[in-house]
């Protein structure tokens, strides 16, 4: 069986069911209140150059343009998805630029050349939803190489030692992969490929915190801020039947 690539990925966020899918948590939830904290606390110039990694249907991009942020660029690598936030845009009158692109690669976008941008997000854990940590890096990287000195990243993952459920989870998978036993289209340890009803096939990858301190070390960045959403905001129930618990991070690049 091939191991899960980022083609895979493309293709399941292509599909029908996971555009209608954030599609409509674009429209209808927008900004997270622990979204819309932190990004008041870290890009409070509204003028500021910003650009949105794994920007989905707009739902992020969309409500900044919204809330008066005016130079803001986003980019995905799911056409699909892309196309319907580009139409979002329009409809709700948001300036913004839209591309398609893959994080591991904006080398090679050239609407991107001598540009330099002061702050960049990357939400919903998508850094989390491109396989193998070697390719997160390169994507981590690739970002920190089109922002300034002092540039803040925000983004989340799901931790997958936060509760006492997920650590008995995580030991009887850390069993399988012991005998070998573990699905063959995972790659690492903390990979999960699932089927979600009315999403179609997922995958994500759940670190533990050391991992992404290790990983923001390592491709210039230097940790400013982390913390479980539930500590920055009480989420109201659309959003907690939208995402599971998550952990913010912001760091800064070097």
């Amino acid at each position: 069986m091939s191991k899960v690539s980022s083609k895979i990925v493309q293709e399941d966020f292509n599909d029908l069911r996971a555009v209608v899918h954030y599609t409509k948590a674009a429209h209808r939830i927008g900004l997270w209140e622990s979204e819309r904290i932190l990004i008041e606390r870290f890009f409070p110039d509204k003028s500021a150059r910003l650009l949105e990694a794994g920007c989905g249907a707009g739902r992020v991009s969309v409500a900044l343009g919204e809330a008066g942020y005016k130079n803001l660029m986003a980019f995905d690598f799911a056409e699909e998805l892309l196309a319907q936030a580009h139409s979002l845009a329009i409809e709700r009158k948001a300036n913004i630029t839209f591309f398609h692109a893959d994080a591991t690669k904006l080398e090679k976008c050239h609407l991107l050349s001598d540009t330099l941008f002061d702050g960049a997000l990357f939400m919903f854990n998508g850094l989390m939803q491109i396989p193998s940590r070697r390719n997160r890096r390169r994507a981590l990287r690739s970002i920190a190489s089109f922002c300034r000195p002092g540039a803040p990243l925000i983004f989340t993952t799901h931790d997958r030692d936060d509760s006492p459920s997920e650590r008995v989870l995580w030991r009887l998978e850390a069993a399988r992969w012991a005998k070998g036993k573990q699905d063959p289209i995972l790659r690492e340890f903390g990979d999960r490929y699932y089927e979600e009803e009315g999403v179609g096939r997922t995958f994500m990858h759940l670190p533990v915190r050391e991992e992404i301190l290790a990983d923001l070390k390592a491709t210039g960045w230097s940790h400013t801020f982390d913390a479980m959403r539930r500590l920055i905001a009480s989420e109201p129930r659309k959003v907690r039947d939208f995402s599971d618990e998550c952990r913010f991070w912001v760091a800064t690049r070097n």
